[in-house]
């Protein structure tokens, strides 16, 4: 190992240093002050239902859902439109939105989805990123061809950002499917622009073989850039969302505002109409108020003073690191570890407010963001001393895998990323014009589980809407949480195997005190010792068709991770401290989830079934780390 100052002179000089200013060959724009932006003076927007496909056949749900670029006002008025990306129906342009409009689907029912790439300008020429994209990292690459994509680029020097064509691919999260429709990180696909250019790869190396999968399961095939995926549905009544999942650029795509939800109704694993508070949108119904059933999803942002996305171009935003960068150090010019917006935006608008009747109300609540913890509660004085003491609980209900066993009345809501909570507040009582605050007492900084870390900025961060109460506008018919019995839960029964995974931290090898150069997952040896894998090492994870396993998660890195798992929904058994205790899941863990945090130095345990064979992944949700290495492929069956 050496200091940075050995290294540039073993290197002979020759190794490129690239200031904070201009890392990656990007030049940054430091985002705008974010107290500058006027709180609660915008209604949040309620994602209207996707529209499906005309001319449907009546054997399942078809959609065709592009991705575009457009102006969003995501900023109150007087601000400038924000450019970001979104979903919608390739039918009708004024569906298209961030976050996207919702899919509705039916348990039992199929749903078809042809996503479609359409990230060109109107002359058919693709369109480069929004966001700086570090083209050193293990990532789609399609500059490499057929032989290089989905890998780690050759270079001789430090390059700048990729400005090419982008790669896309969905995977709906919480979705229960077979492989091929899963949103495989390597199953991506470029835009059908005129202008790609000779030699780039215009798919993943997964993409023909998934198309020819899906052809021999549904007939047709996936037309140029695009892909066709089947959801049976066939699993619990749950809140899931849709998202762009391509390797090594989820991270960004994401924050661009690639992102949706997709809401499964009916079936035994769910209630009756009229049970729950509602309505809640439906097709066609034009965007009419008085929904009590709203979803909502929370992110944070940064802007630039005209309004654009801000996204670090270097890695000095990070931690001042100013080389040397790949291919002559290991630390990659463009990447950051972790990355936290100053601003609290819910579904596609910054701080917005909400009217709500003094009645009942169901939220179904997404933690969206890229790196950020949430820890929300409900209060009447948005800039109390936290923690704050909270005006109205929070009935959850369910998870991300559908409903609880019972209703656990809580006093905040603990969300990592790509975490769920369904969840009712019961604002009967409340007197008209009353104001409430869901706010955030997550830290500005990296989770590590402390309840008595520093919680984040209570004039910016802390905030996240406004519930303005005002006068009935009819009965509340809903059943009171207290008094609600939910469907009946099944167990799972007794487990077939453990296997033992291990989160692991991986600073530079080449120059001292520098790092985090990325973070991996991997397996433990016979002495309990990590062993950490990189994405495109051999299969470790092999459950067998049929089998019921628990994963043994051992976190040994300072930082919390949410760990996801596709394909299957899993329930948390314990965590256990390396050296002492054990404790069981926290209430609201005690449902089917698919996301869970695992604690710095815990062991994690959680069950899970495996009841469809194909190839699938594991990963960090927190995006920066599953976008460098914090990603493992998994294979159910032989």
């Amino acid at each position: 190992m050496f200091t940075r100052r050995e290294f540039l002179r073993a290197a002979g000089g020759t190794a490129v240093l690239l200031t904070g200013a201009i890392a990656g060959g990007v030049r940054a724009v430091p985002p705008a002050d974010p107290r500058r932006i006027a709180k609660y003076v915008t209604p949040l927007i309620v994602p209207p239902v996707m529209p499906q496909t005309p001319g449907q056949d009546g054997a399942l749900d078809r959609y065709t859902i592009g991705v575009r670029r457009f102006r969003q006002q995501i900023l109150p008025p007087g601000h400038p439109p924000t450019v970001v990306w979104g979903y919608g129906a390739t039918h009708d342009p004024r569906t298209f939105s961030s976050p996207g409009f919702t899919i509705e689907a039916v348990a039992g029912r199929p749903v078809r989805v042809r996503w479609a790439n359409e990230l060109v300008d109107q002359d058919g020429r693709y369109l480069p990123h929004l966001l700086p994209v570090d083209p050193t990292l293990h990532w789609a690459n399609p500059p490499g061809g057929p032989t290089g994509r989905d890998g780690r680029p050759h270079l001789d020097a430090t390059p700048g950002r990729y400005r090419g064509p982008v790669p896309l691919v969905t995977h709906l999260h919480g979705g229960h499917s077979a492989d091929h429709s899963d949103g495989f990180p390597e199953a991506w696909y470029l835009p059908a622009a005129r202008n790609l250019p000779t030699g780039y790869a215009a798919e993943g190396s997964w993409y023909a073989q998934f198309a020819a999968a899906y052809a021999a399961a549904h007939g047709g095939s996936w037309p140029p850039g695009s892909a066709v995926f089947h959801y049976g549905n066939d699993q619990r009544a749950a809140t899931m969302w849709y998202h762009d999942h391509a390797l090594g650029i989820t991270r960004l795509n994401t924050y661009a505002g690639l992102a949706g939800f997709y809401l499964l109704r009916g079936g035994p694993s769910d209630l009756p109409p009229g049970v729950l508070p509602g309505p809640a949108p439906t097709a066609g119904d034009g965007g009419r108020r008085g929904y009590r059933e709203i979803p909502i999803v929370v992110q944070d942002r940064s802007f630039t003073a005209d309004g654009a996305l801000f996204y670090p171009g270097g890695r000095a935003y990070f931690d001042r690191f100013s080389g040397p960068y790949a291919p002559r150090g290991d630390i990659p010019p463009i990447w950051n570890p972790e990355f936290f917006g100053a601003a609290m935006m819910v579904n596609g608008r910054t701080w917005p407010y909400l009217e709500v009747e003094p009645h009942r109300f169901r939220f179904r609540i997404l933690n969206g963001s890229n790196g950020r913890v949430l820890n929300l509660k409900i209060v009447t004085d948005p800039l109390a001393r936290r923690p704050a003491r909270a005006a109205l609980p929070f009935w959850h209900i369910g998870s991300e895998g559908g409903f609880l066993p019972a209703p656990v009345r809580l006093g905040h809501v603990l969300l990592a990323p790509a975490e769920r909570a369904d969840v009712i507040v019961d604002f009967t009582g409340v007197r008209p014009g009353t104001d409430l605050y869901l706010i955030n007492e997550g830290p500005d900084g990296a989770y590590k589980g402390d309840p008595h870390a520093a919680p984040a900025d209570p004039a910016t961060t802390g905030q996240v809407m406004k519930f303005a109460v005002r006068d009935s506008r009819g009965p509340d018919r809903s059943v009171p949480p207290d008094r609600l019995t939910l469907p009946s839960f099944p167990h799972l029964g007794t487990e077939n195997a453990t296997r033992r995974v291990a989160l692991v931290e991986r600073n530079s090898a080449v120059v001292r005190g520098a790092g985090p150069a990325a973070v991996l997952l991997g397996t433990l040896d016979e002495d309990h010792r990590p062993m950490p894998m990189m994405w495109s090492d051999r299969l470790t994870e092999t459950p067998a068709v049929g089998a019921t396993e628990i994963w043994e998660i051992h976190n040994f890195t300072p930082d919390a991770h949410p760990i996801h798992i596709h394909e299957i929904a899993f329930q948390v058994a314990d965590r256990r401290g390396f050296d002492h205790g054990t404790r069981p899941p926290e209430p609201w863990e005690r449902g089917y989830k698919d996301t869970v945090i695992a604690y710095p130095h815990q062991i994690t345990r959680v069950k899970a079934y495996f009841d469809r064979p194909g190839l699938f992944v594991w990963h960090c949700h927190l995006l920066e780390h599953e976008d460098n290495e914090m990603m493992r492929p998994y294979r159910i069956g032989p």
